[in-house]
């Protein structure tokens, strides 16, 4: 299998790119997109290759375009939502909530709404309170919706493909953070399978989950652990929030007998606590010692950069939880 080192930027690029010339019932709907070429450069040349018909600039108007992406994927299109930001998800909630995610249940299967709404989230990049937000569990709460993370390139392109042959509605949450970040990405247009996890890292001494930016930033705690403590850590990327692969997380605390959950979220009701109780559900036999949390302060986030930083979870922070589980493990023993 050949690969290129890529970044997560091109890699979406990339996978919308493979998957219009492979149907032609896809198609791309969002604001600035098409001349702009989108706010991040992700519809970077898609417009002169595949014209107007099929990548549509809207007006700033989350509810009416995503609407409408509802409309043609009832009758048999397949179009790729763009919104700006997950901030701005808020103002299109009702048709996302109450119609993509609940057409095919309420009308018994007699019409599927194969929609993927991409869009970025997250902070550190100085955007203040209302547009640094990483609200994915919205999506994830609702039955009907199906909502990955990808963590690395390779995950973009495939979790990117497998959501547009999807016929359920799929948010593909996107981090800034990531954008600029590379790694190595198979060159065939390959779909991942949604609702599957994957232990990136294999470790014998503690169990680490996380997904998005903060699976990739559990991989630079990992190393440092064990370049610095010898300490083995195991981390599972979850990929995947709805469905939520449980078995493989299961799987992994069972092995290493102790876990830590890493979110780029408040704590109180978050995805880090399904995950607690999951692995209390499925492991509580097997741990050493209680799970832990790692998430970011429950503020709205500040713009100042020393306050968000602060604010925000860090690969120190991870460090610290690890190393606090363990001692306890230890004190147990």
């Amino acid at each position: 299998m050949t690969t290129s080192v890529i970044s997560y930027r091109q890699a979406l690029h990339d996978a919308l790119r493979s998957a219009m010339l492979r149907d032609e019932n896809v198609f791309l709907i969002g604001e600035e997109i098409g001349l702009f070429e989108g706010s991040y450069k992700i519809t970077a040349g898609l417009l002169a290759e595949f014209g107007e018909k099929r990548v549509r600039d809207t007006p700033i108007a989350e509810e009416g375009f995503v609407g409408a992406a509802i409309g043609a994927a009832m009758l048999g299109l397949r179009p790729v939502a763009e919104i700006m930001t997950i901030n701005f998800s808020l103002l299109a909630l009702d048709q996302i909530v109450n119609h993509a995610a609940k057409i095919y249940g309420m009308f018994g299967g007699q019409a599927t709404v194969p929609l993927v709404i991409r869009t970025p989230g997250g902070g550190g990049q100085q955007l203040g309170a209302t547009h640094s937000q990483n609200i994915e569990l919205y999506y994830a709460f609702v039955p009907g919706m199906k909502v990955v993370a990808p963590s690395n390139p390779a995950d973009a392109k495939a979790l990117m493909l497998a959501a547009i042959r999807d016929d359920d509605p799929v948010l593909v949450l996107e981090n800034l953070a990531l954008y600029n970040t590379t790694g190595e990405v198979p060159d065939h247009d390959e779909p991942a399978e949604i609702g599957r996890a994957r232990v990136t890292r294999e470790g014998t001494d503690v169990t680490v989950v996380a997904y998005s930016r903060m699976a990739a930033l559990a991989l630079r705690a990992a190393e440092q652990l064990a370049a610095s403590d010898g300490i083995d850590v195991e981390v599972v990327d979850l990929r995947s929030l709805r469905p939520l692969d449980r078995d493989t997380v299961v799987a992994s605390v069972r092995k290493t007998n102790c876990a830590v959950v890493l979110e780029d979220d408040w704590l109180t009701y978050g995805i880090g606590a399904e995950i607690a109780a999951t692995i209390s559900d499925g492991a509580f036999d097997w741990l050493d010692a209680p799970v832990r949390r790692v998430a970011m302060a429950e503020v709205p986030l500040p713009y100042s950069k020393p306050l968000e930083s602060a604010a925000l979870p860090s690969v120190d922070d991870a460090i610290t939880a690890i190393r606090q589980t363990l001692d306890a493990v230890a004190r147990r023993r």
